[in-house]
């Protein structure tokens, strides 16, 4: 068995454990490439696992555009969670539309408005979520295990693709001929907010595009974290 092989089958193993166990579960994409592994994985397989993307109103076009590809290819609609309206108007007439660059609080708050807040409203009544997280993508990921507690949401999170290096991603969607977010051929190996992230150079981190201005330490945008550290409080299985 090849590595790739080894590491789908403990995917798919972790992924049915999940909905046998753990339903009703939902799955957080990003729309991005590792998501769509678990996405490729839990709709060929027809795992009662719902998919949902947080929609922050300043997406790029090009991942905005894979919802719908998601639907042509797989017949499948993912559910859209969007901020507040009125909280996202009283962020821009307080701080500016791009107050995010003025500094990490002001950042974290726009996410806290767009990301943090609807996906508690996406996690209500489930018992566990899915990440597309995984180890290589940043040194604030190191520690990432398979399955975690997540005391902020009180349920269980699971991170099936932990051990997948950013090769076996691309191996995988290649091999299964998997839609992709177009700006992963411009450039973009991690996909965030437009404003937010930038394509890389070569020899960077894969996460050096989000909030590029900020230092390494900082990048998380919330979901992650609790009272400011990152949610690795609890390994279940350790």
């Amino acid at each position: 068995m090849s590595k790739l092989d080894s590491l789908v089958a403990s995917t798919r193993q972790t992924l049915e454990l999940i909905a046998r166990e753990y339903t009703p579960a939902v799955f957080a994409s990003s729309l991005a490439a590792e998501d769509m592994v678990l996405t490729d994985l839990i709709l060929k397989d027809k795992l009662p696992i719902g998919i949902f993307s947080l929609e922050t109103g300043r997406l790029h076009k090009e991942t905005l555009a894979m919802v719908e590809r998601v639907k042509e290819h797989y017949g499948y609609d993912i559910a859209l969670f969007r901020p507040e309206q009125d909280a996202v108007d009283q962020y821009v007439a307080q701080n500016g539309l791009n107050a995010f660059y003025d500094s990490v609080e002001m950042r974290k708050e726009c996410c806290r408005i767009r990301k943090v807040e609807p996906l508690g409203r996406a996690l209500a009544g489930n018992k566990a979520w899915i990440t597309g997280q995984r180890r290589a993508q940043s040194n604030t990921r190191s520690s990432l295990q398979v399955h975690e507690d997540d005391p902020a949401h009180l349920m269980d999170k699971f991170n099936p693709l932990a051990d997948w290096s950013e090769e076996d991603v691309w191996e995988y969607l290649r091999a299964n001929g998997v839609p992709t977010n177009a700006l992963h051929d411009q450039g973009f190996p991690s996909i965030g907010c437009e404003p937010c992230t930038r394509a890389i150079q070569p020899g960077e981190d894969v996460r050096a595009g989000r909030w590029w201005w900020e230092n390494p330490e900082s990048k998380e945008c919330g979901l992650h974290v609790v009272d400011g550290k990152l949610i690795r409080i609890k390994s279940v299985a350790a």
